[in-house]
């Protein structure tokens, strides 16, 4: 059974601040953001299609506090944060799935030490069917069935939607598919634990960004892709998901993705470059504090995505000492 919970064991202890399907508020323990003095110059970050927007909103509110700090975001895909980290033309290398060991090599060999990793939000990479499609559920079983020309997980090929239950002038359509580029975070966390690391069907339309995604399917019928539920627009429904087919269905909210039933919940990160023992470049740091603020996760909330506990944030700022 595949299902990578985006927490590990012992975080999967902690208590849920809100059972909500979408959390309308933060952990009150978290702490607000205290400005500091000395904060200016330059923050490159080059990363995530995913956390672009999300990235655009906490550089805006950290502005307002540093105006004297420029900051430039490229947002083409995971892929493209550690060749930015290990150039140095970035400072931050926001991703939506964890650095691949091949991509920690290359950095670790021109610096001799590893990157490191700093989890900023929680996200479920939702299953989007088009608002028309009143399909229940789909197991990623079946999801494999539909996106991967391997289909490792065992089921015979699904073509069309009558295939999946659905009745009336759906059930005959063939089923139309969005997906992302293979730059792309999402595309690989999705291959991996979706299509047990099969690979795509060639008609698989790749798209360059989530939001392009999500708008393919919201303007299609017989549409089905995949997304960071960030993305989630009133065209689109955000099918609930069980990892095995007749296994137990959960739906993308905050508390199944912060237990880890939810079969496609994972952590969004930002990677650095930071030297053991020695402190990061004082804007990159305030950044993440920022970004890990009661201001930063609110901000999380808002752009559509789960924000961390307190608990979660508190591993996460250890990092940085």
């Amino acid at each position: 059974m595949i299902k990578k919970a985006i927490v590990t064991a012992a975080l999967l202890t902690l208590s849920v601040v809100s059972a909500q399907a979408a959390p309308t508020h933060i952990d009150a323990k978290i702490k607000k953001y205290t400005p500091t003095a000395g904060v200016a110059g330059n923050l490159n970050s080059v990363g995530s299609d995913t956390l672009n927007n999300l990235m655009t909103y906490w550089a805006e509110g950290f502005k307002k506090k540093y105006p004297n700090v420029n900051i430039q975001i490229e947002g083409k895909g995971s892929a493209t944060a550690p060749p930015a980290l290990i150039a140095s033309t970035s400072q931050v290398g926001p991703m939506s799935r964890e650095m691949k060991a091949s991509e920690i090599e290359q950095f670790e060999k021109k610096y001799g030490y590893k990157p490191t990793k700093i989890g900023v939000a929680l996200d479920s990479l939702a299953i989007f069917v088009n608002k028309d499609n009143h399909i229940k559920s789909l197991s990623l079983d079946e999801a494999d069935a539909i996106f991967s020309k391997n289909r490792k997980r065992g089921l015979p090929e699904i073509k069309t939607w009558g295939q999946l239950g659905v009745t009336g002038k759906l059930a005959a359509m063939p089923i139309s598919i969005y997906g992302r580029n293979s730059a792309s975070g999402t595309y690989g966390y999705f291959k991996e634990h979706a299509l047990m690391k099969g690979d795509f069907k060639n008609t698989v339309k790749e798209q360059p960004g989530s939001a392009s995604v999500v708008e393919g399917v919201a303007h299609d019928i017989s549409a089905i892709g995949y997304s960071g539920i960030g993305y989630a627009t009133s065209g689109v429904r955000a099918v609930p998901l069980s990892d095995k087919k007749g296994g137990p269905v959960e739906a993308a909210n905050y508390q199944n993705v912060l237990s880890g039933k939810y079969p496609l919940s994972r952590m969004l990160y930002i990677y650095v470059n930071k030297k053991p023992g020695k402190p990061l470049p004082k804007t990159v740091t305030e950044f993440l504090k920022f970004a890990l603020s009661k201001e930063g996760q609110e901000i999380v909330v808002k752009d559509g995505f789960d924000p961390l506990t307190a608990k979660m944030i508190d591993a996460q700022l250890k990092a940085l000492k």
